[in-house]
């Protein structure tokens, strides 16, 4: 009787601690939690209701949550069990915005780096849903407002609809690939190819092609894809020289003086093909001035450190910034960003002029009359107020 008595005490005893030492541990699991929630929340405050938010997200409250919005709403993004749309976007738009490695992101917000993937993943899928909301290509029906309201661009260039141009963002690709994609940068890039409007917005973006691809070839591609780069009929885009001239693809005249800084001071245009070089210059600029904003928001696309991610997440990348990009030119632009970037292209040359690419005989001389029409009437125009 005695020895079961004992032996009950010592079952008693023994189960006292092992239950202790559940709910020890049990409370140790809910700190943590308890912890690292508390972590996400102080983070996704400063997002949302502090100036600093801006530094994360690269936009203020008001966009931030507007954006999630359209991202459920019409990229069919959803909250996980543990994590809102708000923190999901948060997270994606912090990695975009500073080129930041996954556990980075993992330690500001207490989160697994498979959880921190999957969820930078499923929002960049929900912003490409957005496509066809923010890649509005022009129909030519009116006039751009750049245009129609200066009188050095209209109405010479009224049936311009914007400007096209490519540019290098760096590609991590196998070591077997690397010489494709190695074209004027030491390293390999894509060259990516975009359509803009004159208010910096992108109409169409064609990424993955190769470093060592010409723009004249991309172009080709661009304009022949089943989801193509559509010019109005009787419209044009502006270019640089490394394009074939078109009826639609208007190049400047080569070998004559093209960019802004030959202008300057004391060096006014002396002919028309001088001074249609100079308008050209300042209106095809505008592309120039979106790649900027762009790499400027969104980091990921400038580091020349190789990217986290391969060729394929990178082409998604690419284009869900885009996206972003004209999402904040139409509820957010910032005019500061904006004058950072002219004063940073101010004196850059940005075009260049290789040997002339080949193009259909017939076309280019139909680009020739349109070019050598805008030129001459402008020409006779600044001669009669110049002389006046």
């Amino acid at each position: 009787m005695r020895q079961r008595l004992v032996a009950a005490l010592i079952c008693l005893v023994v189960q006292y601690f092992m239950v202790k030492k559940h709910n020890t541990k049990k409370r140790r699991t809910y700190n943590m939690n308890s912890a690292r929630e508390r972590v996400r929340e102080e983070v996704m405050y400063r997002i949302a209701y502090t100036s600093s938010g801006r530094d994360i997200v690269r936009m203020g409250p008001e966009a931030f949550f507007r954006l999630c919005n359209m991202l459920e709403r019409d990229g069919g993004l959803k909250p996980t069990r543990f994590s809102s749309v708000e923190e999901q976007v948060a997270k994606a738009l912090y990695i975009l915005s500073h080129k930041t490695k996954n556990r980075v992101v993992k330690f500001w917000f207490r989160r697994s780096g498979e959880t921190v993937s999957r969820h930078f993943h499923n929002v960049l899928k929900a912003i490409i849903e957005l496509e066809d909301k923010f890649f509005l290509q022009p129909d030519g029906s009116s006039v751009p407002a750049e245009i129609d309201g200066n009188n050095k661009f209209y109405p010479y260039f009224k049936d311009c609809v914007g400007a096209i141009d490519g540019t290098h963002i760096r590609a991590k690709v196998r070591m077997v690939d690397a010489p494709r994609y190695r074209g004027r940068k030491d390293f390999p890039t894509q060259n990516v190819l975009a359509a803009c409007t004159f208010d910096l917005k992108f109409t169409y973006v064609l990424v993955g092609w190769e470093g060592t691809a010409s723009d004249s070839r991309i172009i080709k591609d661009a304009l022949s894809r089943e989801d193509c780069l559509k010019i109005p009929q009787g419209k044009y885009y502006l270019v640089d020289a490394g394009f074939m001239l078109t009826s639609g693809l208007i190049t400047p005249y080569r070998g004559v003086r093209y960019h802004l800084k030959e202008y300057s001071g004391r060096n006014p245009p002396q002919n028309y093909k001088e001074l249609f070089n100079l308008r050209h210059s300042s209106l095809r600029t505008a592309i120039e001035r979106a790649f900027g904003v762009l790499k400027k928001r969104f980091v990921i696309l400038s580091s020349a450190a190789e990217p986290n991610y391969g060729i394929k997440p990178q082409k998604f990348i690419i284009v869900a910034c885009c996206i972003l990009h004209n999402y904040l030119m139409t509820v957010e632009p910032d005019a500061e960003l904006i004058r950072q970037v002219d004063n940073e292209l101010a004196g850059e040359d940005h075009s260049h002029e290789d040997s002339a690419p080949r193009g259909d005989r017939t076309e280019a001389a139909r680009g020739e009359l349109i070019r050598d029409a805008i030129a001459q009437q402008m020409w006779t125009d600044y001669a009669t107020n110049t002389e006046n």
